[in-house]
């Protein structure tokens, strides 16, 4: 087991590594001063690699550069930014969690039915919705039309204040929240359908355990196990959902200043800011690998 978290931990380290290295590649082909703003004014005389490892160097040491644009350091930045993208991404992706799991698992209990069909046309539809899409309709009917939430996401300051605004947290949560439950909830359907059809749970119906505890010891423990590979691939993706709905309710997280730093060409921040997310997907696919293997002893033991 510790060999293999080790090699996949290097792997981890690899992809994070290619990550920063194209996206190095891209600022040093872009117009403009863009490795200058990075490294100095020095910069664009210096070899492409010799950048890039002056950059890596900088990095390791925890300066993630300045942005001259703002006046600020990345790092600064990123401290004041990354709490409310943490909190949006926590809250949707745990009550989504909720809701996933047992859908599915009622999908694939009541399969070919009338609730079947009906919850998989839910889910179809907001898998198959832009996210940007299903979060402007929220905001113009709930938020502009009914006034029931806010039209924004919270403003406040502080962290607190952030995560307890429920009038103007719902939207945006419920946004990336509809599109993270029909991902897992598909997921959940066909995991579930796949462990009613195994030879234990014939087994334990034979010994005469009820059906409930069937689904919830057998049916809903080894569901879970590609669910909990799921959550951590799926990690890039509730990213980028962040960053849309953050741009859409001006929720001033990390998504925001992205895509801020993208519209007015700041390379520190676009960089920095990169290779956080860059790191995140690489933990999240660590993480979902160790969850899988916890889960599957099967998986430990062919690692030995």
């Amino acid at each position: 087991m510790t060999a293999y978290l080790a090699r996949r931990g290097l792997q981890a380290i690899g992809v994070v590594l290619l990550v920063t290295l194209i996206v190095f590649g891209l600022l040093s082909l872009a117009p403009g001063r863009a490795l200058s703003e990075v490294l100095g004014a020095g910069a664009a005389h210096r070899q492409f690699l010799l950048a890039y490892l002056t950059w890596l160097g900088r990095v390791l040491h925890g300066d993630l550069g300045f942005s001259a644009r703002l006046n600020v350091s990345v790092g600064t930045l990123l401290a004041a930014s990354l709490p409310r993208t943490l909190v949006l991404m926590g809250f949707s992706t745990v009550i989504a969690l909720l809701i996933a799991i047992p859908v599915g698992l009622v999908q694939a209990v009541r399969r070919s039915t009338a609730t079947d069909h009906v919850l998989r046309v839910f889910t179809y539809l907001f898998y198959g919705t832009p996210t940007f899409v299903l979060g402007a309709v929220l905001l113009l009917f709930l938020g502009v039309d009914l006034r029931l939430f806010g039209a924004e996401g919270p403003q406040s300051t502080g962290i607190v204040g952030f995560a307890t605004d429920v009038r103007d947290l719902t939207l945006p949560v419920a946004t990336l929240t509809l599109i993270t439950v029909a991902i897992f909830a598909r997921y959940m359907r066909s995991s579930a359908l796949d462990s009613l059809a195994q030879e234990y749970v014939e087994a334990a119906r034979a010994r005469g355990a009820g059906e409930r505890r069937v689904l919830l010891a057998h049916v809903l423990r080894n569901s879970l196990v590609p669910v909990v590979t799921l959550l951590g691939l799926s990690l890039p993706q509730i990213v980028g959902g962040a960053v849309l709905v953050e741009a859409l309710f001006n929720i001033q997280g990390m998504g925001w200043q992205l895509y801020q730093a993208a519209l007015r060409q700041d390379a520190p921040v676009t960089l920095g800011f990169t290779l956080v997310i860059g790191v995140a997907a690489a933990v999240g696919s660590l993480l979902a690998d160790v969850g899988y293997a916890l889960l599957d002893p099967r998986v430990r033991y062919a690692q030995q």
